[in-house]
């Protein structure tokens, strides 16, 4: 496993991040995917036995339990001061004032649980989870900031938003003199590459440090064009992200893939994962694992170094598509 600074922080982390989101029982307000906790613990195991410190989930991931099954999990298979937990604040299942977004009273509200259900005194890099259009970005800033000074939260980032807000957010914390956000949590992966145009190199100018999510693309990069899954059946926000991409171009990208793995004799899923490891400004991108292979698969993709050709191939047939994920 390698290790690099979280950005601009002394804060080290694994070049692999375990996202948590697979975790969490099904009478939590789970998707119907999830895994519970007793099928959860083997693979954050499996994770840290392999190295990876660097652990993502949310409040929301579960109605919360994410955060549990991680937190039980890192008591008995981890030692505090080693692994990095992040979370995120922002969306909250409950229909009620005050509970969702990224006000004050929210925020304060929401560390507490957070830290509660992951059994933790701090948590090492608190993010917001979507851009707040109803609260200015200056009560969030001061609030996250409040927070950091507290000893509750150690660094703070950002995810899926314009570059413009992130710009705006890393202005005004500047003025006021607030912590800055260190990390922003984005979409990037061979079939949704936007995020190349503004705001990856917003980071790389800032010294901002990138953590992907869905490298896969929920697992398009790792199958045949016309062959689905039992989660793509089910996973609601893998159709609203996917469906409406040009297909042609899709296909064309998802056989690149496909094409380089066999010439390789790995799995697809390694070649598009170190297609975004080698990226420009990606400091670790966030894996999800269901089964143990994914894990191996994306240990192994840390090693496997894709020719300027290669990476030709697969970004040669990428047509522009639509921002989506940041609502």
């Amino acid at each position: 496993m390698n290790y690099v600074k979280l950005g601009n922080t002394g804060l080290e982390v694994s070049s692999l991040a375990l996202g948590c989101m697979t975790y969490g029982a099904p009478d939590r307000g789970a998707q119907s995917w999830t895994l519970d906790e007793e099928k959860s613990r083997p693979l954050i195991r499996q994770a840290i036995e392999s190295g990876i410190n660097f652990f993502d989930t949310a409040n929301i991931y579960s109605d919360g339990n994410s955060e549990e099954i991680l937190g039980r999990a890192l008591r008995d298979f981890a030692q505090r001061d080693e692994v990095v937990i992040a979370t995120k604040v922002y969306f909250n299942s409950r229909r009620a004032s005050n509970v969702s977004g990224l006000s004050r009273k929210a925020i304060f509200n929401e560390i507490d649980n957070s830290l509660k259900r992951l059994g933790t005194d701090y948590i090492d890099l608190y993010q917001i989870h979507r851009w707040d259009y109803r609260t200015p970005i200056e009560e969030t800033l001061e609030a996250l900031h409040d927070l950091v000074k507290a000893g509750k939260v150690l660094h703070i980032g950002a995810s899926s938003m314009y570059a413009w807000q992130f710009a705006k957010a890393l202005h005004t914390s500047q003025r006021h003199g607030w912590t800055p956000f260190v990390s922003m949590q984005n979409q990037l992966n061979l079939i949704s590459r936007e995020e190349e145009r503004e705001m990856i190199p917003l980071c790389r100018d800032a010294g901002i440090a990138v953590i992907p999510w869905s490298p896969l693309a929920r697992g398009r990069l790792t199958r045949d064009w016309d062959q689905s899954s039992d989660r793509a059946e089910r996973d609601d926000a893998a159709k609203a992200y996917y469906t409406q991409h040009t297909a042609e171009s899709d296909r064309k990208v998802v056989e690149a893939v496909a094409t380089i793995a066999a010439e390789r004799n790995v799995p697809r899923a390694q070649v598009a994962l170190a297609w975004v490891i080698q990226s420009a400004g990606i400091t670790a991108p966030l894996i999800g694992a269901s089964k143990p292979h994914h894990l191996t698969d994306a240990i192994a993709a840390l090693s496997l170094q894709l020719t300027t050709e290669e990476r030709q191939r697969l970004e040669g047939p990428y047509l522009p598509h639509a921002v989506v994920g940041f609502n």
